[in-house]
């Protein structure tokens, strides 16, 4: 599904692609480093491109998430699929509800398909942690989780293909 999002992106300057793909949900950090490295950037700067794009959805998702889900609840399939995101994040968050804030950090840090920002803003809003938070603890989140998948992508444990499979 990511090389298909990707053939779409493919116009577009390879710095705004890495971006793209740290934010989306789908893949976050752990997908844009090893992007960014298979196109040849610098580590450093695949790093902070990837941070920035992930970084970039978590403002707006944490002030736009209860509205819309919310609203999208109306409908049953939409409130199925909430009620199944919820039951997973809740299943996977018992140090955010016993520390909070500092929770919220481990849960984002650790770079695995069921963690990142956008269930960091899951947890956050399931748990009613205040925005600011929020907001610092998911940032440090995904600061961590980005240098751990560097940390990975430099030891030659992760790479792209590995990602895209």
């Amino acid at each position: 599904m990511l090389n298909v999002i990707l053939q779409y992106l493919n116009q577009l300057p390879k710095d705004y692609v890495v971006m793209i793909v740290g934010a989306l949900p789908i893949c976050e950090l752990r997908g844009a480093i090893p992007l960014a490295l298979s196109f040849g950037m610098p580590l450093l700067k695949a790093f902070w491109l990837s941070v920035l794009g992930n970084c970039l959805i978590v403002a707006p998702a944490l002030f736009l998430f209860e509205p819309v889900t919310k609203a999208l609840r109306k409908f049953k399939i939409w409130s199925r699929f909430f009620d199944w995101i919820f039951e997973r994040t809740r299943r996977n968050s018992d140090a955010i509800q016993k520390y909070e804030a500092l929770g919220l950090i481990f849960f984002v840090a650790i770079p695995l398909p069921i963690t990142g920002a956008w269930s960091g803003v899951i947890a956050a809003s399931l748990f009613k942690i205040r925005f600011r938070y929020a907001f610092l603890a998911i940032i440090a989140g995904v600061i961590c989780a980005g240098l751990i998948v560097s940390t990975l992508c430099a030891l030659g444990m992760l790479s792209w293909k590995a990602v895209a499979v």
